[in-house]
């Protein structure tokens, strides 16, 4: 039976899921931006865990104060919720921005711009060959071949200076499996309980576990200025706003309907990396735009026969 909400509208649905897209486009850049201010060296593992931990804690409060404000009262997970919080924190938030993180500090904003975009390929398969909510047809085949001809190309033809494609792209390619299996998890959960507690509870549980691992390893963040400090913040109104809408529409409409909008995810990504990091070289060289047209065409192509049947 098809949703009968406004947000399972085709015309709601897409221009409600270009904003977590602009926003993750966005995340890309300001991490490599947070590193500089905090002063973490691509191989300050520790560190990294709590710039992270910090953003995804403050992400956290933000989405349960707004959870509360919407129910008129605190928003608490049940406990027949608190398991799906527990799975979903230690799939969305720790497994995927331990990977993310370190991955994104050793390569080009542009590279892992383009590589997250295959969290849309992963989070097909996902949804045809292990939760079954949709057939895996030769189309969706024949677009995943198509978008992971781009990431082979944009590793083939790295522009991280040098740096390591297994530890960088490598790293960023691994988060977008992890994201790929929470999208998945989240779409089951978010059937039964509110997609708001889901998401505020994942990210205060996940943000504060990686803010004290990070510690206790050694981790430190330098003193923060108001430019860092509001930096933070902006990071963790990407993850609330992104990821708590994203989820909401995911509740509202088939898999591959919203993921197929995960194609401007790369595009934000690589404008927003030429602009702010002054990667306007690797933007614009013919095998990244090569690459990012790959890997939005394989994306069209595997959603087009779903499409056609929502």
């Amino acid at each position: 039976m098809k949703d009968s909400s406004a947000l399972s509208r085709p015309a709601v649905a897409a221009a409600l899921a270009l904003i977590p897209c602009f926003l993750w486009g966005s995340a890309v850049p300001c991490i490599k931006i947070g590193c500089r201010m905090f002063q973490l060296a691509s191989n300050d593992i520790p560190g990294q865990l709590v710039f992270a931990g910090i953003r995804f804690s403050i992400a956290g409060l933000m989405v349960i104060v707004f959870a509360s404000i919407r129910a008129r009262r605190l928003a608490i997970p049940s406990k027949a919720t608190l398991p799906m919080v527990l799975k979903l924190g230690c799939v969305q938030t720790i497994l995927q921005y331990v990977f993310y993180y370190a991955g994104v500090a050793n390569t080009s904003g542009v590279n892992a711009a383009i590589i997250t975009a295959t969290n849309t390929f992963f989070c097909i398969l996902l949804a045809t060959l292990v939760f079954r909510y949709e057939a895996l047809t030769a189309q969706k085949l024949i677009g995943c071949a198509v978008g992971f001809a781009g990431v082979a190309l944009i590793n083939l033809s790295s522009s991280s200076g040098g740096q390591s494609s297994l530890l960088g792209d490598g790293l960023v390619l691994i988060a977008a499996i992890a994201y790929a299996f929470s999208s998945v998890l989240v779409k089951r959960y978010s059937q039964k309980e509110d997609t708001f507690v889901l998401c505020g509870w994942q990210f205060l549980f996940g943000g504060v576990v990686m803010t004290l691992l990070g510690l206790v390893l050694g981790g430190r963040l330098a003193a923060p200025t108001p430019s860092s400090a509001a930096l933070l913040v902006y990071m963790g109104f990407i993850s609330a706003v992104a990821y708590s809408l994203w989820s909401v529409l995911l509740a509202h409409n088939p898999v591959a309907r919203i993921s197929v909008f995960g194609f401007m995810n790369p595009v934000f990504g690589v404008l927003l990396s030429a602009l702010l990091l002054g990667e306007g070289a690797a933007a614009f060289r013919p095998q990244g735009l090569a690459a990012l047209a790959l890997i939005c065409a394989g994306i069209l192509t595997v959603n087009k026969a779903a499409d056609k049947k929502d």
